[in-house]
């Protein structure tokens, strides 16, 4: 296969934990051709969307990831999008929406993973509440708004003393506070702080007990989950990401952690979300991380497994029936045209 990695430059690559690096790695082990660009290097030249690449040198490949990142050598090509069997979209959030309008012009050609329209309805922290959920049993009650009065009220009439307040478009535990009711004045000069002028949506939820302990990322594949880990914040802090200072443990998979996969996963199929990361607290789903989610080398560390395996099986089963699927409907054809000879 032909697989292009549109993702965060190469020297921004961290090779002993990086996600990204080992997909291309398993990719380039089984003799598949990588590419890799940016979105700032997507680019349309008579009509034809095409990406300024760096194409993986073909050679012995290292078994040790590391080694093999140091020692990659690229050749530069500007290389047309529709050529690609697969396209990894791992570009580090905010979602770069003017990428996906490149891409918009091959979706019909080349299987994208994630689905560009999935990433669309997906990239925020609202895709949580569009799943059915009336009794908030997989889903915290959750307030999204700019305004500082209505956010300031949902403090004071909360029946929890405490609230998890956080930007709408952060990510990697950026920004994320826990408050009380009782700091109504500190409130009001976070939301200034926040909200900017009127620029920036926040997002009020309630705060899950026993949250300080950690939480749970969950990978998804073609919605089944395929591994776990538990995040324990650092001492004083209530973030568990990584980023943020927390450390992964070995976690197994609740009763509750299971039903809430069997919840989400076919709407995650339905929306092409094939491969995501769940952020989750006690059995409560907190955030869906569509871009460029991580966490597989700390989990096959914990767990001696190959997540990147199961993804690159998962992708190259979708190119083989999209080719079984033309090759039939080609066979098909000539039939018909062979019976124009009678």
């Amino acid at each position: 296969m032909k697989i292009c990695f549109v993702m965060y430059p190469w020297d921004k690559v961290e090779p002993e934990n990086d996600s990204t690096l080992r997909m291309i790695h398993e990719a380039a082990s089984r003799g598949h051709t990588v590419a890799i660009t940016t979105p700032n290097n997507l680019t349309m030249r008579h009509s034809t969307a095409l990406a300024f690449c760096q194409v993986l040198k073909q050679g012995e490949i290292s078994s040790n990831i590391p080694s093999f990142y140091r020692k990659a050598e690229f050749n530069s090509a500007q290389l047309p999008l529709a050529g690609f069997d697969v396209i990894f979209m791992r570009a580090n959030p905010p979602l770069d929406t003017m990428a996906l309008n490149f891409l918009d012009s091959v979706r019909d050609q080349t299987f994208i993973m994630n689905d560009i329209d999935g990433l669309r309805v997906a990239n925020n922290k609202l895709y949580t509440t569009s799943l059915p959920d009336p009794n908030n049993e997989f889903i915290p009650v959750t307030h999204v708004s700019k305004n500082r009065e209505y956010l300031q009220r949902v403090l004071e009439e909360s029946t929890n003393d405490r609230m998890i307040l956080k930007p709408l478009n952060g990510y990697g535990g950026k920004g994320v506070i826990l408050v009380e009711k009782s700091a109504k004045s500190s409130v009001k000069s976070l939301l200034d702080f926040y909200i900017g002028d009127d620029q920036n949506y926040v997002i009020l939820q309630d705060y899950i007990e026993g949250a300080e302990e950690g939480d749970v990322r969950i990978m998804m594949l073609n919605g089944e989950p395929i591994g776990a880990m538990r995040r324990v914040p650092a001492e004083g802090d209530v973030r568990s990401n990584i980023h943020a200072g927390g450390r992964e443990v070995k976690h197994v998979l609740t009763k509750e952690e299971i039903q809430l996969c069997k919840h989400i996963g076919p709407k995650l199929v339905r929306d092409g979300l094939y491969f995501v990361g769940l952020d989750v607290i006690k059995g409560k789903l907190v955030e869906v991380n569509v871009l460029s989610p991580g966490g597989i080398t700390r989990i096959n560390r914990l767990n001696r497994v190959k997540l990147q395996a199961q993804v690159l099986d998962f992708a190259e089963g979708v190119v083989k029936a999209k080719e079984i699927g033309i090759a039939r409907k080609n066979e098909f054809r000539q039939v018909i045209a062979d019976a124009t000879a009678y």
